[in-house]
């Protein structure tokens, strides 16, 4: 248990780090190859912030633990939301740009949506059993496709990016490097101590999953989003939450169903539909109050609805 919460401690301070590297590196690499910062929230700090994610639910898939390979994804995008964006906009109010508003969001909750849809054999096909399968597995894939294509299409259309950082390419290059890298190690020792110690309380697996571990892989997320609205870069506080969520459906659980189907258990499903909420609510949040911007006040109401879905989930789970 000690040696647990040893590796959480390790894990946070790297998480802390390396999200500060990220940010910095980012953010300079963008201006720099004149590409704006929300494309690269959208590409680059999604991918490296979502990295935890593929990893555990690729050990999780092939281990034949699906309620921690879908909870873990359901889970961190419901915190993603809630509980990340949240807090980033209590930090400092987000001003999200009209194209994130009109199509990256949709693009998030059509991915949720998607997932909810094609878990539902045993409602939509009469089905003895709901079952996220290899088919559904490459479509997800095809998906993730067809968004990479629309980031790197906005990235031309889209022409100045920010005054650049005084800071040469190749350090940019290897802030983002040492960043990903952070993150990475920090988010695996992170998880497996929070995982060593839920274990021993017994705790199941599908909770572990939407808490524990969710939570775990998420903090990537939490931390770069964090610091990049302590320092004003909304575009990529925001772009890291949307780019890590579809990143999420549309890639690691589509990359996890092709290595094994994934059984979803009723639980599974509510859980989709509470993602689904979730994303609805950050799209809604855009027309209260200030027109296209997270407020302080509504970043609190998200992390108080996180808070309320825990409290629900443990004492139900």
């Amino acid at each position: 248990m000690i040696l647990a919460l040893v590796f959480v401690v390790i894990g946070v301070a790297l998480l802390v780090k390396g999200a500060d590297w990220l940010v910095d590196g980012a953010a300079a690499l963008a201006a720099r190859l004149g590409i704006t910062p929300i494309v690269i929230g959208l590409t680059i700090v999604a991918f490296g912030t979502s990295a935890p994610e593929l990893i555990v639910n690729l050990v999780a898939a092939a281990g034949g633990k699906p309620d921690i390979a879908i909870g873990n994804v359901i889970g961190s995008n419901i915190a993603n939301i809630l509980l990340i964006l949240g807090i980033a906009a209590v930090i400092r109010p987000l001003a999200i740009k009209r194209n994130t508003v009109w199509k990256e969001i949709p693009f998030a909750l059509l991915a949720v949506v998607l997932v909810a849809v094609m878990a539902s054999d045993w409602l939509l096909a009469g089905r003895a059993t709901d079952l996220l399968d290899r088919i559904d597995g490459l479509a997800l894939l095809g998906f993730f496709a067809v968004f990479m294509y629309y980031t790197f299409g906005i990235s031309k259309a889209e022409g100045g990016a920010e005054k650049p950082k005084m800071m040469p390419g190749s350090k940019a290059a290897g802030l983002v490097a040492a960043g990903l890298a952070g993150l990475v190690l920090g988010g695996k020792l992170t998880v497996d101590g929070a995982l060593a110690i839920a274990e021993a309380a017994g705790v199941s697996e599908r909770v572990i999953g939407l808490t524990i571990v969710a939570v775990g892989t998420s903090l990537p997320e939490l931390v770069t989003s964090a610091v990049a609205a302590r320092k004003g870069q909304a575009d990529i506080a925001v772009g890291n939450v949307v780019g890590s969520n579809i990143f999420n459906v549309f890639f690691v659980l589509g990359i996890s169903a092709l290595i094994r189907p994934l059984p979803f258990s009723a639980g599974n499903v509510s859980d989709s539909l509470v993602a689904i909420a979730a994303t609805f609510l950050m799209f809604i949040a855009m027309f209260v109050g200030k027109r296209h911007i997270l407020e302080r006040w509504q970043g609190r109401a998200f992390v108080a609805c996180y808070a309320a879905y825990t409290i629900t989930l443990v004492v139900s789970g």
